[in-house]
């Protein structure tokens, strides 16, 4: 298997509609290619079919079979790009520290090296009985994120 060849393919495919990114790219050692893409305003079937068939198309099954699969992130999946958190400013995400404390929070900004997360908590007031809501915020650099996932809130 070519794989700079069907890194080249996705290439192209994902340069004809530039609102679409890349996560990931894999082989396995069964000649199966995984191409997981993502958009600005997310993916469509026909999105996926359109970088399937360029890639497909443009290999040559008589000199190697393989597998092919396209698909677009699944809701449940941790956010794994830059793009994806930037493309999710303004929802809230659940992130997982490697140190496993876990914040939850809107995440407000998001560049190449670190996220903000906001929040209001209550806490006890410093003077007095009762508690007061309170804004807190948190940096995060990439490298101590374990995992981030946007929460699912059904109305």
């Amino acid at each position: 298997m070519d794989k700079e060849a069907v890194k080249r393919l996705v290439r192209e495919a994902l340069e004809e509609n530039e609102e679409l990114f890349l996560i990931e790219l894999s082989f396995s050692g069964d000649n199966k290619i995984l191409v997981e893409v993502d958009g600005d305003s997310g993916v469509n079937l026909k999105e996926c079919m359109r970088i399937s068939r360029h890639v497909e198309h443009n290999l040559d099954r008589e000199e190697e079979d393989f597998g092919l699969e396209v698909t677009s992130p699944d809701v449940a999946n941790p956010l794994k790009v830059l793009r994806q958190y930037q493309k999710n400013i303004g929802r809230i995400l659940t992130v997982k520290t490697k140190d496993n404390k876990t914040v939850e929070g809107t995440l407000t900004e998001a560049n190449e090296k670190k996220i903000l997360l906001e929040w209001k908590a209550r806490e006890p007031k410093p003077i007095g009985k009762g508690k007061i809501t309170v804004e807190k915020t948190a940096e995060i650099a990439y490298n101590n994120i374990q995992e981030a996932k946007v929460k699912i809130i059904f109305n």
